[in-house]
């Protein structure tokens, strides 16, 4: 049976050890403290736009799509130009109530909805109600020269922003050239 002197001694060392390995997480917090109350405040090193190309949004510049009138459907471009030899990306926004008329492009489309929700379609036939809702955060690979459309549905609060990319050159082919390429909801 042990003794209560032993018992004593496991204890006392139990409790070292512990108070040692509270040190040890405390030391490092406590020595940061005097430079956090008493130094400068760090700076990030700049950015050298030779190695990392930046843009903050009141930065990026939204133009209307192909002339299109105002809060219908809007670009920006971010990365190269969809018609010249490249890749290109940029930013699409659709305002509630808009829909491309069916098209396609020559190459794959790369695409994911920043926010909002984005209305998608494959095919031919313009059918609004076939199209299924893509929320933020959504990935969409629109495959060459397939007929597809989109948009965002009148009822939607907000627009869709949805970040585009792909190698061009490319040419927008609307389906029925006969009927407008802007579909009002």
């Amino acid at each position: 049976m042990p003794q209560a002197s032993e018992s004593n001694e496991e204890d006392a060392m139990f409790n070292m050890l512990s108070a040692n390995r509270r040190d040890l997480l405390i030391a490092p917090l406590l020595a940061a403290i005097p430079g956090a109350l008493l130094g400068d405040r760090a700076d990030a090193s700049p950015i050298d736009p030779n190695m990392t190309f930046t843009k903050l949004p009141d930065q990026i510049t939204w133009e209307a799509a192909r002339n299109r009138p105002p809060n219908t459907v809007e670009q920006a471009l971010l990365w190269g130009k969809s018609s010249e030899p490249g890749l290109y990306y940029y930013l699409v926004k659709w305002y509630p109530g808009f829909m491309s008329a069916p098209h396609w492009y020559e190459t794959d489309r790369l695409c994911v909805v920043v926010s909002g929700t984005w209305w998608v379609a494959s095919g031919e036939d313009f059918e609004p109600n076939d199209t299924v809702p893509m929320p933020a955060g959504s990935f969409i690979r629109r495959v060459a020269r397939t007929p597809h459309y989109d948009g965002v549905k009148k009822d939607d609060r907000e627009p869709a922003v949805i970040a585009i990319c792909g190698i061009g050159p490319i040419t927008y082919h609307v389906v029925d050239p006969s009927k407008p390429d802007l579909r009002v909801l």
